[in-house]
């Protein structure tokens, strides 16, 4: 079933294999993409669908290093680059939209302001938010350090930034994508709403399970207002605890969650069952209450390999499958799958910032000396 053809909203997908979003921060000044990134993307276009790396949606959204941005003539003008090749090689590709919350350095935000999130709540652990070469990507230097203490929103402010969603998804259409990924996963500025653990307001975004859904629903809707509904995802992470951001009940939440993305009518949901060694695998019974609630396109990404990823679409879990890092040094990943060839192995000392290297320099597989495909 992986290598079928699959519709999301109106798009025609030659597979059912999805390389999901990965930050690579290679963006270039301006936090615009480049022609490399250019080429990364296109190398890849063989699979059914392409989701990119997180894209913020305005400067307050960055908690990176060289993460783009799509809020800005220029950013558009090097996603359009990106968009051409991967529909040059007949690929499709959606634009993953970011706003990181509380997940970022005062080096990061507009005039050193601290970063804001729901509530005033220290996001756990570390973030690459550093270039401390002032090199950019390929200067070599990032610097890890804790996020900063993040401010509540005010509902001003939650109004404005449910607005830069509607105008970065009009922009990402403007660039060429064929549609836009909302990231309400990993514990960034939506899942910050959503979860119990990162949500104490009192207002009418916080405390009943509505309220802390009120975020995800309302710029949902704004999205599909901007561009319709066929052409905009969700991705979710039920079961991660990334940055703390954890839920007291989330099958509960989620799959109230999922029923809402269902009522607005979008076109996929897109969990992240897994990021990394975060989370445990989602129970059968969950994965079965996500396919009740929610009528669209579901995709799964985590630590999937193919039989994995064939059981999960013969069980009728998933509709599509992402594969991340087997993605990274296996440009020709779907191919590789279909005829059980095997598998480069990535260099995570290249994963973030730097050159070519690790990014675009990964082979195609080459048939040995004398033997026939």
């Amino acid at each position: 079933m992986l290598f079928n053809k699959h519709t999301v909203g109106n798009i025609v997908l030659n597979n059912r294999i999805v390389m999901p979003p990965m930050t690579r921060s290679r963006a270039g000044a301006g936090d615009v993409a480049t022609d490399d990134m250019a080429e990364y993307y296109r190398q890849r276009a063989t699979a059914g669908l392409i989701i990119t790396e997180g894209t913020q949606i305005s400067r307050q959204g960055q908690g990176y290093a060289w993460t783009p941005g799509i809020y800005s003539a220029a950013q558009v003008a090097g996603w359009r680059k990106v968009t051409t090749a991967v529909h040059e090689e007949g690929g499709k590709i959606f634009a993953q939209l970011w706003h990181v919350g509380r997940v970022s350095h005062v080096s990061l935000q507009p005039g050193g302001a601290a970063p804001v999130a729901p509530s005033a709540i220290l996001a756990e652990g570390v973030s690459v938010v550093i270039d401390a070469t002032g090199g950019g990507p390929t200067g070599g230097g990032i610097r890890k350090e804790q996020h900063s203490m993040p401010r509540e929103l005010t509902i001003p402010e939650i109004e404005a930034i449910i607005n830069d969603y509607a105008e970065a998804a009009k922009n990402a259409i403007a660039a060429g994508f064929d549609g836009v990924e909302l990231h309400g996963a990993n514990g960034y500025l939506i899942e910050q709403f959503i979860d119990s653990q990162t949500n104490q307001r009192t207002d009418i975004y916080g405390g009943s399970l509505e309220n802390r859904l009120r975020f995800l629903k309302e710029v949902t809707t704004a999205v599909v207002a901007a561009i319709g509904k066929d052409r905009v995802g969700v991705r979710q992470a039920p079961l991660t605890t990334l940055m703390g951001a954890k839920d007291d009940h989330p099958e509960e939440t989620y799959i109230a969650a999922a029923r809402l993305l269902n009522e607005i009518g979008i076109a996929y949901i897109h969990i992240a069952e897994a990021d990394w060694e975060d989370a445990p695998v989602m129970s059968p019974a969950f994965k079965n209450a996500y396919r009740q609630a929610f009528k669209g396109t579901l995709i799964y990404s985590g630590k999937y390999n193919k039989s994995r990823a064939e059981e999960a679409l013969q069980q009728g879990w998933a509709d599509l499958i992402g594969f991340g890092r087997p993605f990274i040094a296996n440009p020709d990943l779907p191919y590789r799958l279909q005829h059980d060839l095997p598998l480069n192995t990535p260099d995570p000392s290249t994963f973030f910032g730097g050159t070519a290297k690790g990014y675009t320099d990964y082979a195609r597989y080459q048939q040995p000396a004398g033997v026939v495909a």
